[in-house]
């Protein structure tokens, strides 16, 4: 019985790491754009200036 259960959770724990790659693989372009965005937004943070807001 202890060896069924040991099979068991080594099944479940391939289904569930077989699920989380096709999840990211199915996602892929949303993550990136997500990536892209959050990382285009760090950087105008972390280089703006205080006069920024202000047309010429």
């Amino acid at each position: 019985m202890k060896v069924a259960r040991f099979v068991l959770k080594i099944v479940a724990l391939s289904l569930a790491a077989a699920a989380a790659v096709c999840a990211v693989i199915a996602y892929w372009d949303g993550l990136t754009d997500m990536v892209g965005c959050a990382k285009g937004k760090l950087k105008r943070t972390a280089c703006a200036s205080e006069y920024d807001d202000y047309e010429e």
